[in-house]
């Protein structure tokens, strides 16, 4: 694996060797001294035109405790706000010896097209409404730990799938481990011909949240982008949140043991409530610790040598 493109660069053999790893990774987090060798002399730089903070920080931790030098570069602060063109940003970047480049951008395709000009390993941090694998390997990888194995758990993605790059790379990643996906959002916020990409992947998709959640062994929220939107997808905050939020009263129909995941950052009182994120059953601080181990995993995978160990 010379990239992390997407879901599609992987295979279970791949992923379970991933998990493996970030199972180690995780112990490091534990030690009073977190710091690995594995990384010495590799230089990791984090190229983000998007705002983030989970994403970005957990790359920037894991590239350190792995002993990367890492270094963060954001669109604000770069030459793009000049005029410069992602093309030349990226190739003047790697010019430098960069050996990781982690890149987060608001058009679909961004990451692939710069695996095409760099040497440079690529990992995508997220890429327009395309996919965000690392993403879907944390929230596996969360669930893995909490249920065990995934196969024939029924995972219910819940929210705005039309402007959710999570989603897409989630479906992929958890029918891969054999998990049953349903997918629920209400009509403007399905993606439009969804349909046979359905069947053809083996997810199911639905408009009611009611139907679908107490056959749920897990339960992922997503948050509602309204950064993203530039029509009406639905009336008002309240009408999303009767129709389709994790309210208290939905949270009684949940199992004691059925974990809720949300990729953040959370619209509390929009798409969850505050009783369910902050629920015993809750993982949603478990995937950020997963997401550290998980992407120290992904750069070790990526930029360690053959000989080198952890």
């Amino acid at each position: 694996m010379k990239n992390l493109l997407s879901v599609d660069d992987l295979d279970v053999g791949t992923v379970q060797q991933i998990f493996a790893t970030a199972a180690d990774m995780h112990d490091v987090q534990r030690r009073e001294v977190k710091k690995l060798p594995a990384l010495r002399g590799r230089t990791v730089v984090n190229l983000f035109f998007e705002d983030s903070t989970r994403t970005r920080s957990s790359f920037e931790i894991a590239g350190k405790w792995l002993s990367a030098d890492v270094i963060n570069i954001s669109a604000k602060g770069s030459s793009t706000s000049k005029g410069e063109s992602l093309r030349d940003t990226v190739m003047t970047v790697c010019a430098m010896g960069v050996d990781g480049l982690v890149i987060r951008h608001s058009a679909s395709g961004a990451a692939h097209q710069v695996s095409q000009w760099v040497d440079a390993a690529v990992v995508n941090a997220g890429d327009g409404m395309h996919e965000h694998p690392t993403q879907a390997l944390l929230d596996a990888y969360t669930l893995q730990q909490r249920l065990g194995s995934l196969e024939g758990r029924h995972v219910a993605i819940v929210g705005d799938l039309t402007h959710s790059r999570v989603f897409r790379s989630n479906v992929k990643l958890l029918g891969m481990l054999g998990a049953e996906v349903t997918v629920v959002a209400p009509p403007t916020l399905m993606p439009s011909g969804i349909g046979p990409w359905a069947e053809s992947a083996g997810f199911h998709t639905s408009y009611d949240v009611d139907e679908v959640l107490p056959t749920a062994d897990a339960v992922m929220m997503l948050r509602v982008q309204r950064e993203r939107m530039s029509g009406g997808y639905f009336p008002t905050s309240r009408e999303y949140t009767v129709g389709y939020g994790l309210t208290r009263d939905r949270l009684a129909v949940l199992g004691p043991d059925v974990p809720i995941c949300h990729p953040g950052p959370m619209n509390r009182g929009l798409e969850i409530a505050a009783d369910a994120a902050d629920a015993a059953q809750s993982v949603i601080l478990d995937q950020v610790s997963s997401g550290l181990a998980v992407r120290m995993a992904v750069l070790y995978h990526l930029l360690a040598g053959e000989e080198t160990s952890a």
